[in-house]
């Protein structure tokens, strides 16, 4: 693994992880791949013009559904929660709380929040389709669910089979940690126990209108660079370190994570060597981490070909 580090002019920081293969010359060059970045990344950090609600709203970089702990997920369960499949065994309140606190890292919001029963409907996105180990109904004992006997003969009784939704036995207002525009924040939240996860589930409470709305990208107009790749998404923010997912071709090699880092602002992206001949017609997204001089906190990480903020996808 190799890494090196390029100053283009304070308060920028052009850093290159990993290693890719050597080109054959011209503009598919790893060195021209870094600089025709290093150009766009410039210009999208002086595009980038949030307004007022960024720094003084409530606008949530991530998904609302927010796991409280490791869930202990088996293929089965992870599932149905990437799913939204949901049962209830208790009664929801539909009573809307009194307001609610967000706190950041530089202050506090009063927000509206939805009841129980609507934060419910939320996160609950519907049925499984049908197959053989569904239950008939929510009432199982926790030793393994009650099934319906499949065209071959019984089916196994372990506690996860395929199509199960996962089960709320308990509900509370609480809070939950969210990323957005201001930093980490704990959000109130009602957090749901799950009899399938060893961790529970949170549904932000905060109302959609007490929510501020993502401002308009803002990216170069030319087209981008040969070898540049953007970003999809963040997968994880830990302190200076940085995991988020590029867009690459399926034959695409020498997958190079790239990043510029600013004092308001970090833009990423990747060099690829693109391959040659035909290739399927695929997006895949590849993980790659990169380290930042400083821990992110409350800066925006944007997409080097379209400007826009990428968001923390569900852990």
């Amino acid at each position: 693994m190799r890494r090196s580090v390029a100053l283009l002019g304070l308060p920028l920081m052009v850093m290159v992880a990993g290693c890719a293969p050597a080109g054959s010359g011209g503009p598919t060059t790893p060195d021209h791949r870094q600089e025709a970045f290093a150009q766009r990344a410039t210009e999208v950090a002086e595009a980038w013009r949030p307004g007022p609600q960024w720094r003084g709203g409530y606008l949530p970089m991530q998904e609302p559904t927010v796991l409280l702990g490791d869930p202990g997920f088996t293929p089965d369960t992870e599932a149905a929660f990437r799913a939204g499949w949901y049962r209830q065994q208790i009664d929801l309140p539909s009573t809307r709380p009194a307001d609610g606190t967000i706190r950041f890292p530089d202050g506090t919001l009063t927000v509206p929040l939805v009841g129980a029963a609507e934060a419910y409907r939320q996160l609950d996105q519907g049925d499984p389709p049908p197959c053989p180990g569904r239950p008939t109904g929510p009432d199982r004992p926790k030793s393994g669910p009650t099934v319906e006997p499949g065209p071959d003969g019984p089916v196994s009784s372990s506690p996860q089979t395929a199509c199960l939704p996962l089960t709320v036995t308990e509900v509370k207002l609480g809070t939950a940690p969210v990323r957005t525009s201001r930093g980490e924040a704990q959000v109130p939240a009602w957090v749901f126990t799950v009899a399938e996860l060893t961790a529970p589930v949170a549904r932000v409470a905060v109302t959609p209108g007490a929510t501020a709305a993502a401002p308009e990208p803002t990216a170069p107009a030319r087209p981008a660079p040969e070898g540049i790749v953007g970003a999809q998404d963040l997968e994880k923010v830990d302190g200076s370190t940085v995991t988020y997912r590029l867009g690459v071709g399926a034959c695409d090699t020498g997958i190079t994570p790239l990043v510029q880092e600013r004092d308001d602002v970090v833009v990423v992206g990747g060099s690829v060597v693109p391959a040659e001949g035909v290739c399927t017609a695929m997006l895949k997204l590849e993980p790659v981490t990169v380290t930042l001089a400083a821990p992110l906190g409350a800066r925006p990480v944007l997409d080097v070909l379209t400007g826009a903020p990428l968001r923390l996808t569900a852990n």
